[in-house]
């Protein structure tokens, strides 16, 4: 049987819009999915940082709304 496993990665941006990337994994392979955009990559290592990267770089989307620190 396939498992797939889904997680996500939300940031926002200066505008307070939230921009999320999904991670997906099935077996070993991840998959990484912006809803903002829809840009798909394939992730063996790192995805949730790729996705970081991503929302930063494309979206300008820096602020973590589960940062508890600001």
């Amino acid at each position: 049987m396939l498992e797939i496993n889904t997680s996500k990665v939300s940031r926002w941006d200066q505008h307070g819009r939230e921009h999320v990337v999904r991670v997906q994994r099935a077996g070993m392979q991840r998959t990484i999915s912006c809803d903002t955009c829809g840009w798909r990559k394939g992730a063996q290592f790192l995805p949730w940082l790729k996705a970081e990267e991503h929302l930063a770089e494309a979206h300008q989307a820096t602020v973590d709304p589960t940062d508890r620190s600001a």
